[in-house]
């Protein structure tokens, strides 16, 4: 009987937690889509809002604990939607149908690769890179569209200092900051300097929205590499 009455508790608590997430997910989608159906942003906007908010979901699965298979399986879930709604309108204030450009379809992939790679025994590592996307690789692109004023090219990609500097700073706190949950004295800012400049490289370099995939992958493996070299 009373194991029976933990089993139905652990159920219990584990659709809790998906329900949480769901409710996020949704949540911030739900906004996005209103955002863009009311006018009140354009589409790149609208696609930033899903990029940031649904980014943070991350920690929320952090501070739940969620299990790596759930986490995997639900961003290679997402991952297949994405692809349909290039050219489905599945979601269309987020993806424009027929768009060139595969970043959406990127954006999940990226989870479940960093899930599957770090969350088991060194979660932090997956959270990093995925937040260095979406608050680096998201505030960059809109800070370079607003007040981008020194523009520059690379591979035929038209850039801006304004965004490049942005997309630095906003990874070097974020990497900082995560670091900094690591039992550790050891120099986490200098880490996380590295780990920022390693992803503006990556976002300034890559098209079609592999970003998506580098610039978390990449983070989360230079911040993993760094850590066993420094923090140790």
């Amino acid at each position: 009987m009373e194991r029976t009455l933990l089993e139905a508790g652990a159920t219990l608590l584990f659709w809790q937690k998906l329900v949480i997430l769901g409710g996020w997910v949704g949540g911030v989608i739900l906004l996005a889509e209103m955002v863009g159906q009311l006018g009140l942003a354009d589409s790149e906007v609208v696609r930033k809002i899903v990029h940031i908010g649904i980014g943070n979901v991350i920690l929320l699965a952090w501070w739940l604990q969620i299990p790596a298979w759930l986490g995997v399986s639900a961003s290679l879930l997402f991952s297949g939607v994405t692809l349909l709604s290039y050219w489905l309108p599945i979601l269309p204030g987020i993806n424009s149908v027929g768009r060139q450009s595969l970043g959406t379809f990127f954006y999940t992939l990226s989870f479940a690769s960093l899930i599957g790679l770090f969350w088991s025994s060194l979660p932090h590592f997956a959270v990093l890179g995925i937040l260095v996307m979406a608050w680096g690789d998201g505030l960059a692109a809109l800070i370079g569209q607003t007040w981008g004023r020194h523009p520059y090219q690379i591979w035929g990609m038209k850039k801006s200092w304004e965004g490049t500097a942005a997309m630095f700073l906003i990874s070097f706190m974020v990497a900082g900051t995560v670091l900094s949950a690591l039992p550790t004295q050891e120099p986490i800012w200098v880490v996380a300097g590295l780990v920022a400049i390693a992803a503006t490289i990556l976002e300034s370099c890559s098209k079609f929205g592999v970003d998506n995939l580098t610039v978390p992958l990449g983070s989360g493996a230079i911040a993993f590499l760094l850590s066993q070299l420094f923090l140790a």
